[in-house]
């Protein structure tokens, strides 16, 4: 799965220190506009992120202010604090927002003012690990069937972080009794758990019709046989069992039977054809596919089932037989595409961005199937070919002689590295002596997505470009590796240890001694795609790395360039009518409005806390307001808190 939370970066590039006019006739602020709300995680049900909403427009976003603030008072549970990360992002539907902490109390807030209605908890146990401590959200459904001012009319479905799925009444916050068991489903019921905590739901169910359909969020590096990635659909009133999907059907399958290839992100829905359409990660473990033999469909996909029924329509396979971490993380983006058929982009880890028809699976952007290296590991038979589209948004090959580096010595450094390594661009397989994986396993583009605007036809994406040193190691070494190696070393590295195959996995993203990606920068940046043609519009850095007290030291000490760099990013842009896109993300704890047309950064504010979430954007009583969660990334390592920023024209 997609792992933002073994992303070890965090502990360096902050923990260290050093880590060193289609729209132009605008309302104006007051002026009578109908309200909007933003009533599914994406806006809509197919993911887009964009907002009619144009009062905030590229002539006053320079003006907007802190409209209201709201702490949920979700920290403090001492070392799960430690992985805890507010990646939700509000929905507003019945002019009330909705939102989700990272330990899975819902709150209901006043959208004009931030004022709290009510809290529900759904009281996790706290007393063991978790794998992920977040939830990025909820959803809401309506039941056409029962009567206005009907308790659960209006019902809100949360997948929590022990694996149940809760239904809320959306006026209340009590749960819908008739629905499963005193409002919950469990989801572990019939999943043989290898490990408490690390079967979980992180992201927001979908719905369809009166189906909610939730995948789930499994630690894939454990080993081979971990739990399976079955995507199910309840009914949405009773929580009865209603349909479930396997990724990876006995057919696929070899002996001993491998697990995950989840939906841990979120799905998209066509409510019109009555599809959904699922992203899935890869099979387990990551990084070893000995006991994998095949393609492992469908792992690494986006498939479209019946939303009704579950049953496959078509599904397309983004890597074959993944070994890199290479999940499909991105929420499916829907949209039309130029000569009005239905369409489906997939943004991917690669960084390739893969248009299919919504109804066929048809690629409507070709496809190359391209040889890519072997892999030299015994017992490893690595795909020989995988899927090139033709739009790719960030680099894909490392070689010595572009080491990065703050120093001299830095640089050096990252050379003798990146010589010393496997390193023949993307999907170089894992070795023995070391891999360099560029993109690394965060990305290309993660959970926070695309967003899409039609008037323009852009896709706009946050991106990462950082690389990844993985190195298989024979189990029977495994006691000596824990040994060897400088401390700076294990601190960085995460280690896998694959159980049921030959290998254990030490994987660590490539910075210098000196706490700097070896790869050139931007380290990340938000994109501007015209979809229709191919071409990229405007490519910017996002964020830096340096912020807070440290900042005026560590640009005095290393580079300027520092600055505008681009920062190592989780979370998500939105695109208003406006001509605006919104988006925070980044390591500096700031958010941004950028040109949608030309990238240019036209606002920024230093929030609270880290926003590593997607904002969104609604109108409540005539008025715009931005919103954002801003609580930080424990692994990522920006600024913890517990806040809930809206922003406002004054």
């Amino acid at each position: 799965m997609m792992r933002p939370g073994s992303w070890t970066v965090a502990v360096l590039l902050a923990g260290q220190c050093v880590a060193i006019a289609a729209r132009a006739s605008a309302q104006a602020p007051g002026a009578s506009v109908p309200d909007s709300g933003w009533p599914s995680y994406g806006n809509d049900a197919g993911g887009t992120r964009y907002s009619e909403a144009s009062q905030i427009d590229r002539t006053n976003v320079a003006r907007l202010r802190v409209a209201w603030t709201y702490r949920t008072g979700a920290l403090g549970h001492g070392q799960h604090d430690r992985k805890a990360a507010f990646e939700a992002t509000p929905i507003l539907i019945d002019g009330t927002l909705f939102l989700s902490t990272p330990y899975n109390h819902v709150i209901a807030l006043d959208p004009r003012t931030g004022a709290k209605r009510w809290e529900y908890s759904a009281r996790l146990d706290l007393s063991h690990g978790y794998s992920e401590v977040t939830s990025r959200g909820v959803s809401a459904w309506r039941d056409p069937s029962a009567a206005p001012g009907t308790p659960c009319r209006l019902r809100l479905f949360m997948g929590t972080l022990d694996a149940r799925l809760i239904a809320l009444d959306a006026q209340s916050g009590a749960p819908c009794a008739e629905f499963g068991t005193a409002g919950q489903v469990d989801l572990t019921r019939g999943v043989d758990l290898r490990d408490l905590g690390s079967y979980q739901v992180t992201s927001p169910p979908a719905v369809s019709g009166d189906v909610v359909i939730v995948g789930s969020a499994i630690g894939d590096n454990r080993a081979v046989d971990v739990e399976r990635g079955i995507v199910r659909g309840f009914d949405a009133r009773s929580g009865a069992l209603r349909w479930s999907w396997d990724p990876i059907p006995w057919g696929h399958q070899t002996t001993p039977r491998t697990g995950a290839a989840n939906a841990w992100s979120t799905l998209s829905v066509d409510e019109a054809r009555g599809l959904v359409y699922v992203p899935t990660g890869s099979a387990s473990p990551d990084y070893a596919g000995g006991a994998r033999r095949g393609d492992n469909r469908w792992a690494n996909s986006v498939v479209a089932l019946h939303a009704a029924t579950g049953e496959l329509v078509w599904g397309f396979q983004v890597v074959h037989h993944d070994l890199w971490d290479y999940d499909v993380a991105s929420q499916p983006t829907l949209l039309t595409w130029r000569d009005g058929t239905p369409a489906v982009a997939i943004t991917t880890k690669m960084g390739r961005v893969f248009v299919l028809d919504r109804v066929t699976g048809a690629p409507l952007i070709p496809v190359e199937e391209r040889a890519v290296p072997p892999s030299d590991v015994p017992g490893e038979s690595a795909w020989p070919t995988q899927p090139f589209s033709g739009v790719s948004v960030v680099p894909e090959t490392l070689r010595a002689e572009e080491a990065w580096g703050a120093s001299d010595g830095d640089r050096a450094w990252c050379r003798e590295k990146i010589a010393a390594a496997r390193s023949e661009g993307v999907f170089t397989p894992p070795s023995l002596r070391g891999t360099i994986v560029f993109p690394g396993n965060v990305g290309g583009v993660n959970w926070g997505s695309a967003a899409w605007d039609p008037v323009r036809h852009l896709l706009v994406m946050n991106t990462n470009r950082l690389a990844t040193l993985v190195r298989l190691i024979a189990q029977e070494r495994l006691a000596l590796e824990a040994q060897e190696g400088s401390a700076q070393d294990r601190i960085r590295a995460e280690l896998a240890l694959q159980a049921g195959t030959p290998y254990a996995m030490r994987r660590a993203p490539l910075l210098s001694p000196g706490g700097t990606p070896c790869n050139p920068p931007p380290w990340g940046t938000v994109v501007a795609v015209d979809l229709y043609s191919g071409r990229t519009v405007w490519d910017v850095p996002l964020g830096s790395v340096v912020s807070g007290l440290w900042k005026p030291l560590l640009v005095r000490l290393f580079r300027p360039a520092l600055l505008t760099a681009g920062s190592p990013n989780l979370g998500g842009p939105i695109v208003t009518a406006g001509g605006l896109v919104f988006t925070a993300a980044a390591m500096d704890d700031h958010i941004r409005a950028f040109d949608v047309e030309s990238g240019r950064e036209l606002w920024r504010h230093e929030l609270p806390a880290g926003g590593q979430a997607t904002p969104m954007t609604y109108r409540a009583d005539g008025k715009q307001y931005v919103v954002i969660a801003a609580g930080g990334h424990g692994k990522l390592g920006t600024t913890m808190g517990d806040y809930v920023v809206a922003f406002a024209l004054p």
